[in-house]
């Protein structure tokens, strides 16, 4: 993807973001670090967190081989270290608890269900997160595929966020329960 057209999808991309927040009221998310082609997020988040000082944000990291990934505070100004993939990551800082994770995808299907880099950090972080977090995909529209496989492991998205829109893959019995909750 040429780098102008990228810019103008992540703008898009935070422009959604923007208004599944508006009715979320959540003040803790957790994003990533743009790896590869992965929409960059971190303007939007360094925004997100100068509207609110309740608001904060995480990045994940891993600790241990194949151990759930623990959020790490992140602002602009912390001092980032790069991991074994050469992904930075704060150097230390607060553990934070998300309500709402974003989740980069390399493809999605309109179940919910995610294909990332194979390592699975996301689905045993998510399985063990309590309370439960909100989980947004982050992707570009191109990645949408028919079935992205799940396996019984992997743990569905509640959105999928694009440059082309916002698709809610919750069950229609939560999309009518978050419907009437009172704002």
């Amino acid at each position: 993807m040429p780098d102008a057209l990228r810019r103008t999808s992540d703008r898009r991309i935070a422009a959604q973001l923007d208004e599944l927040l508006a009715g979320l009221g959540i003040s803790r998310l957790a994003f990533c670090w743009p790896h590869r082609a992965e929409p960059d997020l971190r303007g939007w988040v360094a925004d997100w967190l100068r509207r609110d000082p309740r608001h904060a944000a995480a990045l994940p990291v891993v600790v241990a081989p194949r151990r759930p990934m623990v959020f790490r505070q992140w602002t602009p100004t912390s001092t980032m270290v790069a991991d074994r993939f050469g992904i930075p990551h704060p150097a230390d800082g607060d553990a934070i608890h998300p309500e709402l994770v974003l989740v980069p995808v390399n493809a999605f299907d309109r179940q919910g269900y995610r294909i990332g880099y194979g390592g699975g950090y996301f689905d045993r972080t998510l399985a063990t997160l309590d309370p439960q977090a909100m989980v947004a995909g982050i992707a570009y529209q191109d990645a949408e595929v028919p079935s992205a496989l799940p396996q019984d492991h992997d743990v569905p998205m509640h959105w999928v966020v694009t440059d082309r829109g916002m698709l809610d893959c919750r069950p229609a019995t939560s999309r009518d329960m978050h419907r009437q909750a009172p704002p």
